[in-house]
């Protein structure tokens, strides 16, 4: 299992250094800094050893030779200080720019992301990859990239200068360090397993606080929340059980490594005190011998600490950038045709399609629409209405027949002019943070508030809207907070009104609207789909019984066609549809 997990760890690793690349001057930069550092900080001991030779004995003081390593001790501190600083300065300019790269990409493939990866994903979970994982990769990187080079940079330049004091002695310290690097690796190669299942319990957590969130009224209304709490539980409780062991096994490293340590700096002590005794070391070589000692111990403890941090590091970064792996929608085609002058013409030759490849929804489904004929879509919950207009608008791709639009299978056409060519008001409305100008102009940015208030008026959304505080310019919350859901859909209506696409799709688009503003929304749809090819789905018959045709859904087939006077007429399943209402 060690093995494995290793081998998924330089995997990452190498996936992390090519988002590096860009940045390599900086890290470049900061390695030859942390070299400066560790050089000042190393000489420091020599100079504190001279020091003490200055004034090893009573009366034999040598105040010109001590002032003069004063001076220069207090010249070796200055540039380890802004050394330090320069290297913590390209350390943080180098993490965030990376971050923020990864960031960026891991949501520009969530726009791209096929919507069955999206549907069968709790978002809270997508959310915590590009948000809580990212920030603890950040994390990690930054103590990484402050303390690995130094640390390694350090050990390297202590071993130098302890050979240039006494190779004997050196010996010894080389000879145990190998037990603290056994100790370090073993460790971690425990806590990457358990950090990478801390990150996923945390991404579960996170997906059901954003479902309960989300659904709170269903929650209360139902009295769920007791269940929901004692699903919070048990994954608190698991989340509390393998971060405590991965906090646990990562807390060992340092006590480990410093017991060795001290081993390390006790063998300086005796070694070097026998060596001063036998005339072979003078007091001030074994006082700068000691702080060798000290500091060529103290990177273990640092780069141990920094191991388990990047253990962490590495497993959040792992599900990040399994996110950014994620295969993207199928690609419009290179030669796609861009979709102009449409005039509403659709078809559908013998359409299937699936969610799973063993559960079968709609199987050899024709139709032909002709520019301008309104379709309404009916059947009982289940029968693939939505699934239809789903693939009309190619958020999924059919398994088997075609789709043409104006004579062109849709696979064929970019999929940012098919979905132009359709006006789409949803059951669920979608609001976004900002004023209520600029949800109402999102398909058409460029809108005067003269088009934005005449849309306004044609939807009856103009009244409530002046009554609000700021009227157009008042600030909505995400999702619209603080407006009713027919308010919220009243918007949704209104955006498509300005845009006036030459098709439309309206899926139960006056659910939530009262009965006489649904009249006066209806009269308003009647002009707006004057000429246009469109399809509505509606549960509430009443609503459609004008439409030229009506495709009877049953079982992901259409079972009946016709107008309501000729279904009717035929007395068949749609006639006990209408019927069931009244």
């Amino acid at each position: 299992m060690a093995k494995k997990f290793d081998a998924a760890q330089w995997q990452t690793i190498r996936k992390i250094l090519r988002y590096m690349k860009p940045y390599r001057h900086f890290l470049l930069l900061s390695i030859v800094l942390a070299a400066v550092s560790v050089a000042a900080t190393l000489y420091l001991p020599l100079l504190i050893g001279n020091a003490v030779d200055c004034a090893v004995g009573k009366g034999r003081v040598d105040f010109a030779g001590l002032f003069a390593v004063l001076g220069r001790m207090a010249a070796v501190i200055l540039v380890t200080a802004l050394a330090q600083w320069l290297m913590n300065v390209c350390n943080n300019k180098l993490t965030y720019q990376i971050v923020r790269d990864i960031r960026n990409e891991a949501f520009r493939k969530i726009e791209i992301l096929p919507l069955k990866y999206i549907d069968g994903h709790p978002h809270g979970e997508i959310v915590s990859r590009v948000i809580a994982d990212a920030d603890q990769f950040a994390d990690g990187l930054l103590m990484g990239f402050t303390q690995l080079f130094t640390g390694v940079i350090t050990i390297l330049g202590t071993i130098g200068f302890m050979l240039s004091v006494n190779a004997g002695i050196t010996l010894v310290v080389l000879v145990v360090t190998p037990v603290s690097l056994f100790v370090a690796s073993f460790i971690a190669k425990k806590t990457f397993r358990m950090f990478k299942a801390q990150s996923e319990t945390r991404g579960e957590q996170t997906g059901l606080v954003d479902e309960m969130i989300g659904s709170q009224k269903v929650v209360q209304a139902f009295g769920y929340g007791k269940e929901a709490l004692e699903r919070f539980d048990e994954i608190n409780g698991r989340l509390q059980k393998c971060s405590l062991q991965a906090i646990f096994f990562s807390s060992i490293t340092n006590p480990a490594t410093r017991f060795v340590n001290s081993l390390v700096y006790t063998g300086v002590g005796i070694f070097g005190a026998l060596a001063a005794i036998n005339g072979r070391l003078s007091v001030g070589q074994l006082t700068s011998f000691l702080s060798y000692a000290n500091q060529y111990t103290k990177p273990f403890n640092e780069i141990s600490g920094v191991v388990t941090e990047l253990q962490n590091a590495i497993a959040c970064a792992g599900r990040v950038l399994e996110l950014i792996e994620e295969k993207p929608q199928v690609p419009d085609r290179a030669d796609a045709i861009c979709l102009s002058d449409i005039k509403g013409r659709v078809e559908l030759k013998n359409v299937s399609f699936s969610y799973q490849p063993m559960q079968r929804l709609i199987e050899g489904l024709n139709l032909s629409v002709q520019p301008g004929q309104r379709v309404a879509i009916v059947g009982p919950t289940g029968c693939g209405k939505t699934t239809l207009i789903n693939l009309l608008m190619r958020f999924y791709d059919v398994t088997g027949g075609a789709i043409c639009v104006e004579n062109t299978d849709i696979r064929e056409l970019t999929r940012h002019s098919l979905r132009a060519g359709f006006g789409m008001v949803l059951q669920e409305t979608w609001l976004r943070a900002g004023t209520i100008r600029d949800n109402i102009a999102v398909g058409k940015p460029e809108a005067s508030r003269e088009e934005i208030e005449e849309a306004a008026r044609a939807c009856h959304a103009h009244s409530f809207i002046m009554r609000l505080p700021q009227g157009y310019d008042t600030v909505i919350g995400e999702d619209g907070g603080g407006l009713s859901q027919g308010q919220k859909q009243l918007l949704c209506i209104t955006r498509v009104m300005l845009c006036r696409p030459p098709m439309l799709i309206l899926d139960e688009a006056t659910s939530s609207i009262d009965t006489r503003t649904e009249l006066k929304i209806q009269n308003a749809f009647a002009r707006l789909m004057e000429g246009r090819t469109s399809f509505i789905v509606a549960h509430r018959l009443s609503t459609i019984r004008s439409a030229d045709v009506i495709l009877v859904m049953r079982d992901g087939r259409i079972v009946e066609q016709g107008n309501h006077e000729t279904l009717l007429a035929k007395d068949g399943f749609y006639a006990k549809l209408y019927n069931s209402q009244w």
